[in-house]
């Protein structure tokens, strides 16, 4: 009995020890979780870190720790990420990730200026964001955490798409952007409802639409992975969400010719069927000509199982004989609609032919009407032109045959005269066009030689500039720093000018002189200056007396009806007899223009006009100026 009570109290007394180190651990662990996040928020604060250096402490400090509540129970682990989420280091973290601090200025598509050390900085804050994303339902602000993932996941995904531009250049983001992708995996497992986002993200579709194998591959293992691991996931998502996911593998499936990449869609799309309940299978069948697609395409590279079940699935939900019986009678009244349909619009057709055979030949004869007149009014141009031509030919025959005649009216010497004139122009003529002919042979030369002479100014210009920066960079360099005078420098030159000026005076002039010279040309100006200004005046009095009397008379003047010529004169003008003069010329120069043009060859006109009879004056004048009217063309009546 003694024994039994002993056993007992060493239980109890084991029990207690026990507790109390539990409780101790407890304690300890809650103190040492709230050093971490104090340490954190202090490291976050920090204004005076770089933002580089302060983003590799907090790494640091959040690696430790999690490895730390990792070896512990899971609920210390919990109740340290639900810490880091009240404490909103993980928005410090997603800041970071995103890589603001580097790529402020830098280009979203364009980050080859990052280093190596950022990336895997910025892969591993990912993964921890992930991680504390999972398993952390905070106590206080739910509405902020599920708030925090979304913006969580965007992180992430413009994350993989920047190393996605970056594995053609360095092969090592390939297994930083495959790092990446698992963090997506391990929260979309975790929280399904940030599946559709992902499906309809930007980035999302950059990393679909990529020609490499490896981001086509990695991107189908994400969803295979995550069908695999959580059975329940496809049943918490919509419709929309799952047939996008199905689009995706189809996608693939169509485009890409790779072993890998289609097995990997083959397996997901058999995971998604087997996953689904038999009414969603139907979601299979929006994909018309997909099992003739793995028939012709994938069976025979390896994967017949897996096509052959996916067939299956799809030919599972096909209706059968027995179920098809309503389907047959709603074919069979559909082709007797489309048959009665077809039917009245052959009637139709028929019933309107005799209004297109009528259109046609309507439109054919107002063709063909069209033609004959453009035919007849070309045929009417062409004559009236012929016509045209031969009025203009006679009347210029008439024109030279008159013109011959009047030219034996004529003396002889106007006869001459108008025969060298004729000869002149012909002269002037020819020239004209053998100097445009000669210009024309020598453009080409002479385009040649300007193209030479514009070569060598351009050289000749290069070779100056060139020479002259040669000269100044071979110039020793000048001073560019005035160095001004000192007030003692300046004292000590101005007694050497006194100096130099008492011991050597100047003999042509002396000073005396000079001032008396000075003042004589001062008052000399000054004369001058006051007669112009004194003629000015006067000048500007008298047009003020004038203006003054012109404005009193015209003031005064009585009007036009009652005016006598002696108030007139008063305001007639001092030019009279030059205006009058003026007239005349203008008169005798007008009459000198109406006489004719043979007229104006003689010295005295009145000696031809003493030998010729009225008669032939009048048949001469009135010809010769008549004949120079057939040059304007003639217009048939």
């Amino acid at each position: 009995m003694l024994d039994n009570n002993i056993l007992i109290h060493l239980h109890i007394y084991d029990v207690y020890i026990y507790i109390n180190i539990h409780l101790t651990n407890l304690t300890e662990i809650k103190n040492m979780e709230d050093k971490v996040v104090v340490e954190l928020k202090n490291l976050v604060d920090d204004a005076t870190l770089a933002p580089e250096e302060k983003t590799t402490l907090v790494l640091h400090t959040l690696r430790e720790a999690l490895t730390r509540g990792s070896v512990g129970p899971t609920q210390d682990l919990a109740g340290l990420k639900r810490r880091l989420v009240d404490a909103h280091i993980l928005d410090f973290c997603l800041a970071a990730m995103s890589l603001e601090h580097v790529t402020m200025e830098t280009d979203v598509l364009r980050p080859g200026r990052l280093t190596m050390e950022t990336w895997r900085n910025a892969v591993h804050l990912g993964q921890i964001l992930s991680s504390c994303c999972v398993g952390a339902e905070p106590d206080k602000d739910q509405k902020a955490f599920y708030r925090l993932l979304p913006s969580v996941m965007e992180g992430l995904l413009s994350l993989a798409c920047r190393l996605m531009t970056q594995v053609a250049e360095r092969t090592e983001c390939l297994s930083l952007y495959r790092t990446v992708m698992d963090s997506v995996g391990w929260l979309l497992g975790a929280h399904s409802g940030l599946t559709p986002q992902v499906l309809s993200s930007l980035y999302y579709e950059r990393m679909q639409v990529c020609d490499d194998v490896i981001i086509s591959l990695v991107c189908v293992s994400l969803w295979s992975q995550i069908c695999r691991t959580s059975s329940d996931f496809l049943s918490g998502l919509s419709d929309d969400s799952v047939l996008l996911l199905m689009n995706d593998a189809v996608g693939q499936l169509a485009v890409s010719s790779d072993n890998a990449v289609g097995g990997a869609c083959i397996g997901l799309l058999v995971l998604i069927a087997n996953q689904l309940d038999r009414p969603r299978h139907a979601l299979l069948r929006t994909f018309p000509g997909l099992d003739r697609l793995l028939n012709k395409d994938w069976r025979r590279r390896g994967f017949k199982q897996e096509v052959d079940q996916l067939i299956a699935i799809l030919h599972s939900d096909w209706p059968t004989a027995e179920n098809t019986q309503a389907g047959c009678e709603r074919v069979r009244a559909a082709c007797v609609i489309q048959a009665a349909w077809r039917g009245h619009v052959t009637r139709n057709r028929i019933k309107n032919l005799p209004r297109a055979v009528g259109l046609l030949q309507r439109k054919y004869r107002a063709k063909v009407n069209q033609r004959k007149l453009l035919e007849q009014t070309n045929r009417w141009e062409a004559e009236l032109k012929y016509q045209v031509y031969l009025r203009r030919q006679r009347a210029r025959r008439r024109f030279h045959q008159k013109q011959k005649q009047l030219l034996h009216l004529l003396p002889a010497a106007l006869v001459q005269r108008y025969q060298h004139q004729l000869e002149g122009s012909a002269a002037v003529a020819i020239q004209r066009w053998w100097r445009g002919h000669r210009e024309e042979r020598s453009f080409h030369t002479l385009r040649h030689a300007h193209t030479q002479h514009r070569a060598a100014s351009t050289l000749q210009r290069a070779v100056l500039n060139f020479l002259r920066k040669r000269r100044g960079l071979k110039a020793p360099p000048t001073c560019f720093k005035l160095i001004g005078l000192t007030d003692r420098r300046r004292a000590e030159l101005n007694k050497e000018v006194e100096h130099y000026v008492r011991h050597n005076p100047s003999y042509a002039v002396s000073q005396q002189a000079c001032s008396q010279l000075f003042l004589q040309t001062q008052s000399l100006l000054l004369s001058t200056d006051l007669e112009l200004y004194a003629r000015r005046q006067q000048h500007r009095d008298a047009l003020l007396a004038h203006t003054n009397t012109q404005l009193d008379l015209l003031a005064d003047a009585p009007s036009l009806g009652v005016a006598t010529a002696t108030e007139v004169q008063v305001f007639h003008s001092r030019s009279g007899p030059v205006a009058a003069w003026a007239q005349h010329s203008h008169d005798a120069l007008l009459q000198a223009g109406s006489l004719p043009w043979w007229n104006r060859w003689l010295d005295n006109p009145d000696d031809l006009t003493s030998t010729l009879s009225p008669a032939s004056q009048v048949e001469l004048a009135v010809g010769l100026d008549s004949d120079w009217k057939f040059d304007c063309p003639v217009k048939m009546i």
